[in-house]
């Protein structure tokens, strides 16, 4: 019985949801807009057992995929790695697995709870930074969640 609800509570640790995905996506547009980038979804990076984020942000140069031999554990890091907080996750473990690719190399680690519009910002050796519903540049990469948040609200 016991292993019957570990696993049960292990498969519902991550369930993205309607919002999730729509904030990927929505993001995703914005990154698109610069034509020297490439985000990516759901790409397992090496770093501790295989970290994954939502969204990993590479240079459009960096990224040659072959598909006669797959990678599941990609070794170059991302310039930026976004992390959308699902309503089945705790705040706290994904600030935790932001930090943990934050000390691995990545840059800059945004983490967007949607339902009070917060993003996290999180980089090596630094506090969190806090932004509410606005715009968050990094590098010259722009994301707008102001716009993104307004759009749901037509």
């Amino acid at each position: 019985m016991l292993d019957l609800v570990f696993e049960e509570t292990k498969s519902q640790e991550k369930m993205p949801s309607l919002n999730h995905s729509y904030l990927c996506t929505q993001i995703i547009k914005q990154l698109l807009q610069h034509a020297e980038l490439l985000p990516l979804t759901e790409l397992t990076l090496d770093i501790d057992n295989g970290l994954t984020p939502d969204i990993c942000v590479y240079p459009v140069k960096q990224i040659h995929p072959n598909f006669f031999n797959d990678v599941t554990r990609y070794d170059k890091l991302p310039l930026m790695a976004i992390e959308i907080i699902s309503s089945s996750q705790n705040i706290q473990t994904i600030l935790q697995k932001a930090k943990k690719l934050a000390d691995a190399g990545i840059k800059t680690v945004l983490s967007l709870e949607p339902y009070t519009r917060t993003i996290f910002v999180t980089e090596k050796d630094k506090e969190n930074t806090l932004v509410y519903n606005s715009s968050v540049e990094i590098d010259g990469i722009c994301i707008d969640f102001k716009k993104i948040f307004e759009s749901t609200e037509e």
